[in-house]
């Protein structure tokens, strides 16, 4: 599959540093357990490259890298070369295990579904999947109430997981001591993403909608009517009946109002579980990943839900499964969570300005760059490092301004910044020629070199 992301390697130096090699190419997905976790599959890719004083860009994957081509030893043959000709410019490669569906979100131009032994399951058990409040399932990836479930052919969710990743780590052992797989990015949700899939787009979803809560299916409800029981309240068990429907605004709901039943004694017992389980389902992930690769960095990604951060209950954060109300720090018990594992964080929405989601969607109450401070300066505050990449397609100087603000903040007092910056959307657009000035021109002040204000020729 055709690369989609290149990352800034070494994007942090100190000013007037020399400009050397400019990116690593990162791969996007691996055909982990999208593709199946009792064979690997793939595609070929070609090897093109574009260059540019300083350094090379890679737009899409070497043959020499091109993981998914690797199959059951079992079932290779010696025509199989998974190392392709040459090795000697590979170094350095984070790789996505990715245990979702690609396709059907923005950006996404191809589809993978989950592997056929997963969809069979979930034709007599749809319950493996998450569910909305009106029965629909979201097939994108498997509901958490299966973490610890064996209803995967006697395995259950994370035991399944932990396979793949230690499958992964044996296949490649050689890629791994050779320092040619340096960083592995463990998917903790859809898209990769550590929240629910609380607005998917196949749902009829469209922003800025407040989305919805993503817990009917019968394992997450059990899991609810225990908490219920606990906390003494059985009739607690159920799901909000007023938080409305996907393309709601906050104020048209009588959960997410100003003075809503999100603050009632019910709606913080409820939220308070329903972020628990996303949490508790990044802990279980990642603890496995750890022994799989030990000795590997390792990351998670977190969403930019950044529309209704203006509002009191943060209504979209909440659906998603951050319990992030203008009165509580929703983003401190993820990061204590990653900082728990010595695991990254990788956050996205870094090249918005909230001036330009004022301007283009006002009802949004959207502030992105409120919501990149806090979730920065949380992670900064557990000591984990933070990458981060852009939400959308970024050509402009403001846009990359922005980058370059959140990448380096000035004036910290403990120098604190993002240890990497993976530029995504690539496409030919980014190729037209003052497009590539400009992104010429943000690369090098990335690496820290001085450059004026005017375009380069």
């Amino acid at each position: 599959m055709a690369v989609s992301s290149i990352r800034l390697a070494r994007c942090l130096r100190p000013r007037n540093v020399a400009f050397n090699v400019i990116v690593n190419s990162s791969v996007s997905h691996t055909q982990s357990f999208v593709a199946s976790m009792s064979r690997f599959r793939g595609s070929s890719s070609e090897y093109n490259l574009c260059c540019f004083s300083g350094g090379i860009v890679s737009f899409s994957a070497l043959r020499a890298r091109n993981f998914a081509k690797v199959r059951d030893r079992g079932l290779r043959t010696e025509d199989d070369h998974i190392l392709g000709d040459s090795m000697d410019d590979i170094e350095d490669e984070q790789v996505v295990m990715s245990f979702h569906k690609c396709g059907g979100n923005v950006g996404d131009n191809v589809h993978i579904p989950l592997p056929e032994w997963v969809t069979e399951i979930g034709q007599t058990n749809p319950d493996i999947y998450f569910t909305d409040r009106k029965g629909r399932r979201n097939t994108e990836c498997l509901t958490w109430g299966i973490d610890k479930e064996r209803v995967l052919k006697g395995r259950t969710a994370v035991e399944a997981y932990f396979d793949y990743m230690r499958s992964f780590r044996v296949e490649f052992d050689e890629f791994f001591e050779g320092g040619i797989i340096s960083e592995i990015e463990v998917g903790l949700g859809p898209c990769g993403e550590l929240r629910y899939p609380s607005y998917p787009a196949e749902n009829g979803w469209k922003y800025p909608g407040i989305g919805e809560f993503q817990c009917y299916d019968k394992y997450l409800m059990k899991s609810l009517s225990k908490a219920a029981e606990v906390r003494g309240h059985s009739f607690w068990a159920k799901g909000p009946d007023n938080a409305s429907s996907y393309n709601s605004a906050p104020h048209e709901t009588r959960f997410f109002c100003d003075g809503g039943d999100y603050d009632s004694y019910y709606g913080r017992f409820f939220l308070n579980w329903y972020s628990r389980v996303l949490i508790d389902h990044g802990d279980r992930v990642l603890a496995l990943a750890n022994l799989a690769f030990e000795g590997t960095c390792i990351s998670a990604k977190i969403s930019g839900i950044h529309w209704w951060y203006k509002t009191a209950s943060h209504a979209a954060e909440l659906t998603a499964g951050f319990y992030n109300p203008s009165n509580r720090d929703g983003y401190a018990p993820v990061a204590a969570m990653l900082s728990k594992h010595g695991v990254g964080l990788n956050f996205t929405c870094v090249e918005m300005r909230t001036l330009d989601q004022h301007e283009d969607f006002p009802e949004a109450l959207a502030d992105p760059e409120g919501l990149v401070w806090q979730v920065l300066n949380a992670a900064w505050d557990a000591c984990i490092p933070v990458a981060s990449e852009n939400a959308l397609p970024c050509y402009d100087r403001e846009g990359y301004n922005k980058i370059l603000e959140n990448a380096k903040p000035q004036h910290d007092p403990d120098g604190r910044h993002l240890s990497a910056f993976t530029y995504l959307r690539l496409s030919p657009v980014l190729m037209e020629r003052e497009n590539f000035t400009e992104f010429e021109r943000f690369v090098k002040r990335m690496h820290g070199e001085a450059v004026g204000e005017f375009n380069l020729n």
